[in-house]
């Protein structure tokens, strides 16, 4: 019987999807629940399994075509069954080692003769050797580098990823304003904690989690950076759904753990590395991306040491975290050495005034120095 493999319901607000690539051919034998194809939209990748064990009979699409909601992928002939005889003989069977001859190298007899010709880089050592010994004649010279180039089309992701910041630069009166904080108490907390923690809670304790609790009490402090214009009205919240950009092979990505204002500090270590994960391995919905009423990026693990986050909108601001970095600062009245990182709060200025965005990042400064306001919420 001839089995029809259609293109999955999409999102209500995703119209087609594009074929990024076909994993099988026509006479394959597949099982059921193996990945047939994968599907690229606006936003996620959707993997397309195999509904049921067979043969591909029939491939009704190619990479790079468009298709939308029930069309026709391929047809899979579920009257052929795939051998597993011969994979499990294979798996019983003792992997072979290829024997390799060794011959042993004479440095006399092998010495190459002075009339061989030599191939060698411009400048090289074997380059000035070969001048030197008066070879130079014989000197072939390696190109070391080509002019070529590749053209590729932009995949749908990158594609959005181009326009939704064109339109925030565009759209918005976006300004940044900076801060510097001394990550030693927080440092401390972790270094001291991060065994226990782990034993416990089977996740590491990291720096995220200390900011998006820091950044859920400012928000709470300060409402209007978590609030966002639509049209002519302003939208308030009492619940912060922290986005966290997250870079993939595909593009940068936001997945937003929800209601992390409510979440305890292992809950948001094990959300945000379970959604960066799904977002590596391109199995993000679109659920986990949608919304969000603040966003964080953290350039420092790239080693940036400041930056201006672009807004993502109709998010009103974003912070940026950068790389730590050990300073001289005056702290008590004595020059000491700390261990310093920049924090960076894009804001839109039609929402937020300058004196709060400074306020908020101050208060944010102020929580991650004193870790112990942080975790009491005080």
């Amino acid at each position: 019987m001839t089995i029809e493999i259609k293109v999955p319901v999409l999102p209500e607000s995703v119209p087609d999807a594009t074929i990024s690539s076909i994993n099988h051919k026509v006479g394959d034998i597949v099982n059921e629940g193996q990945t047939l194809l994968e599907l690229e939209t606006d936003k996620i990748m959707i993997e397309v399994p195999a509904t049921t064990s067979g043969k591909i009979t029939d491939l009704k699409v190619t990479e790079g075509q468009q298709v939308k909601t029930d069309q026709i992928l391929c047809l899979v002939d579920d009257s052929v069954k795939p051998d597993t005889s011969k994979e499990t003989a294979k798996e019983k069977s003792e992997p072979e080692v290829e024997k390799v001859e060794t011959k042993k190298i004479d440095p006399v007899q092998d010495k190459k003769p002075v009339s061989e010709t030599i191939t060698a880089v411009e400048g090289s050592p074997s380059f000035r050797r070969a001048v030197l010994t008066g070879q130079e004649s014989s000197i072939q010279p390696m190109l070391t580098s080509s002019r070529r180039e590749k053209r590729v089309p932009m995949t749908r992701i990158r594609k959005t990823i181009s326009e939704r910041l064109i339109d925030a630069q565009q759209s918005t009166a976006a300004l940044t304003t900076f801060n510097e904080v001394d990550m030693y108490q927080v440092m401390s907390v972790r270094s001291q904690n991060k065994k226990a923690f782990e034993d416990h809670y089977g996740v590491r304790l990291g720096f995220m989690s200390f900011f998006i609790k820091a950044c859920c009490l400012a928000l709470q402090k300060f409402p209007e950076v978590n609030a966002s214009i639509d049209e002519g009205d302003i939208i308030y919240r009492d619940y912060q759904d922290i986005g966290i950009a997250v870079t993939t092979e595909r593009g940068l990505v936001v997945p937003v753990p929800r209601d992390a204002n409510a979440l305890g500090m292992s809950e948001l270590e094990s959300g945000v590395l379970e959604l960066a994960t799904k977002a590596r391995d391109g199995k993000l919905t679109l659920e986990d991306m949608s919304g969000g009423t603040f966003s964080i990026t953290n350039a420092g693990k790239f080693g940036s040491l400041l930056s201006t986050p672009i807004l993502n909108p109709p998010q009103s601001a974003i912070l940026g975290m950068h790389n730590i970095v050990e300073r001289a600062m005056v702290v008590d009245g004595e020059i000491t050495i700390r261990p310093m990182m920049y924090l960076a709060l894009t804001y839109d200025h039609r929402m937020i005034d300058g004196a709060t965005s400074v306020q908020f990042l101050m208060h944010v400064k102020k929580l991650i120095e004193d870790p112990n306001k942080l975790l009491l919420n005080i």
